[in-house]
């Protein structure tokens, strides 16, 4: 039988020791749990481990996916393949609870499996599954799917994890006082506890947001009638939820109602403060918006020798170290592509999720000057592209496949399949350039690059998410100039293509191959600088003590 006293592995610090509950879509915990897509959810499991790391009283809250996100394969011709591959875990804790909630006015049965702390190191994680005998079909259908595309699908998604997360607390009799929305996937939360106190300053009292994107696609709307047929506001009157869509009378968007029902709200770096700040400054009613910089988990990201030789100012064991992850890394482009990259030449990574934003192209928008970096025999490089495109995001999947034919002939440039925890590590270790080229504003943090420059990878990026609070040009990273905003997104697109083209060609590999001690100064400045600030124990501290006690 299921005991609360058992949930925790270690008396809770003072200092954190408020109950608080995290609600997120996703969780990057470690490989062979794969309930993730991409940042957000990295940030989530890094999260989860620094919460555990400090003995804090967290509790997370999350969706059992059948078929994960998806599994990222190749067809026939080497192009891009979604397959869907059910995932049974057996280090979950079946908890023995299953309780009812209400969707599309019907009842759907909520089974609750726990992954324990001492699985992962992370603080006590619930995962909430419909996918048993008890539902029907189309009710065991919403938790099989990480995003899934169909509307009603998506929107029972977010009743599954608001308010199923929200009734399982109450169900286990876990006192909670802070609510934690990462994104606002889990807003039926809120009306869970408006139904239950029936006061939306009682509900404002008990929850913090974190919006996470500028992108209309991270900002979920659908239509009040739509939502009104599934269930989603759970008894709220009409009244009430006119004032949280205001002033549209059509729409509800799940950020705008966050930002009415959270006592505070943050972005992911203090960039993406200002940039959510004034894109909500318009709409009255709305909380307060600070920012709190994402960061990740060092003890999870990190390679032990090349920590240590960073500890003892040993640059040749550092170099040494560097080159061995490299040619680890090597074996999976080796194994996948037939492609034999080697050691000592300069390795360049782009990997993140494709979308449009994110420019995965964008140095090859020039191609006759791209294939004229890729063929220069005095500054050699190697260039690798990995990352999953949305399933259904047919542009992104385009663009994916247009890396592939258009460096398939090119013996060091290379596309990626399986982007996942642990080929992210791989790629970080085994990488000397770690590259980011979004648009200007539209990257809310980008944590893969901290996670490199731990791992002695130097960011080239776009002065934008975390970077601008981390980078010193030159010293500790390098940054590509940004276009005028007064040109057009295809201008700036041609304009910032040749920018990062300059910094490699003028600064980057000649640095690299010309000037290895200083090369070397800046690996070391960028594992220095990294740390403590943009590593993920400094964010859970931050959230207890601007969000949850505030």
């Amino acid at each position: 039988m299921f005991s609360l006293d058992t949930l925790f592995p270690y008396a809770f610090n003072k200092k954190y020791s408020k109950p608080a509950a995290y609600f997120s879509m996703e969780f990057a915990i470690d490989q062979p749990l794969k309930i993730y897509s991409g940042g957000l959810g990295f940030l989530a499991g890094s999260h989860m481990r620094s919460a555990f790391e400090l003995n804090q009283n967290l509790v997370g809250i999350g969706i059992l996916w059948k078929y994960g996100y998806y599994d990222q394969e190749r067809n026939k011709d080497g192009t891009l393949k979604s397959n869907y591959i059910q995932k049974d875990y057996s280090f979950l804790t079946d908890i023995g609870i299953t309780f009812p909630i209400t969707i599309h006015n019907h009842t759907v049965h909520v089974k609750v499996f726990l992954l324990k702390p001492e699985v992962f190191n992370t603080v006590p994680i619930f995962l909430l599954s419909t996918d048993i005998p008890e539902n029907d079909y189309l009710a065991q259908t919403i938790c099989h799917r990480l995003y899934d595309s169909h509307e009603s699908a998506r929107i029972a998604q977010s009743i599954l994890l608001g308010k199923g997360g929200a009734k399982l607390l109450d169900v286990i009799n876990r006192k909670t006082d802070i609510y934690h929305m990462n994104e606002g996937h889990a807003l039926p939360l809120c009306f869970y506890l408006l139904n239950k106190y029936n006061d939306l300053e009682e509900v404002k009292k008990r929850v913090v947001f974190t919006t996470h994107t500028p992108e209309k696609a991270g900002n979920e709307e659908h239509a009040i009638k739509t939502l009104e047929v599934l269930g989603f506001f759970q008894g709220a009157d009409r009244k009430t939820i006119l004032e949280l869509t205001a002033p549209d009378e059509n729409t509800l968007n799940y950020t705008l109602a966050a930002l009415r029902m959270a006592k505070r709200a943050n972005g992911v770096s203090q960039l993406h403060g200002e940039v959510s700040r004034k894109m909500w400054k318009g709409y009255d009613a709305i909380c307060k918006i600070d920012a709190i910089t994402n960061a990740q988990n060092k003890n999870y990201w990190k390679d032990d020798a090349l920590e240590k030789a960073f500890d003892t100012d040993d640059d040749k064991a550092l170099a040494k170290r560097k080159k061995e992850l490299k040619t680890e890394l090597f074996k999976t482009v080796a194994n996948q592509t037939g492609k034999l990259f080697d050691p000592n030449v300069l390795t360049i990574v782009w990997a993140r999720r494709f979308a449009a934003y994110k420019r995965a192209n964008l140095m090859l928008r020039d191609f006759e000057r791209f294939t004229k970096l890729v063929t220069n025999t005095k500054y050699p490089v190697q260039i690798i592209w990995a990352g999953k495109p949305y399933p259904e995001d047919y542009g992104a999947i385009d663009i994916f496949n247009d890396i592939y034919w258009k460096t398939k002939s090119l013996p060091n440039c290379t596309v990626l399949t399986g982007y996942e925890l642990w080929l992210s590590g791989y790629l970080k270790k085994g990488s000397d350039v770690w590259l980011n080229n979004p648009r200007l504003y539209h990257e809310a943090s980008g944590t893969s690059g901290m996670t490199a420059a731990m791992n002695g990878s130097v960011n080239l990026s776009i002065p934008d998410g975390w970077v601008p609070e981390f980078s010193k040009h030159g010293k500790n990273a390098f940054i590509i100039n940004t276009a005028s905003e007064k040109l057009s997104l295809e201008e700036r697109d041609e304009v910032e293509a040749q920018n990062l083209l300059d910094v490699l060609e003028k600064e980057v590999l000649p640095t690299y191959y010309d000037a290895p001690e200083k090369w070397n100064k800046i690996v070391r400045t960028a594992m220095k600088d990294v740390a403590p600030f943009f590593e993920s124990g400094r964010m859970a501290k931050e959230y207890y003590e601007k969000m949850y006690n505030a």
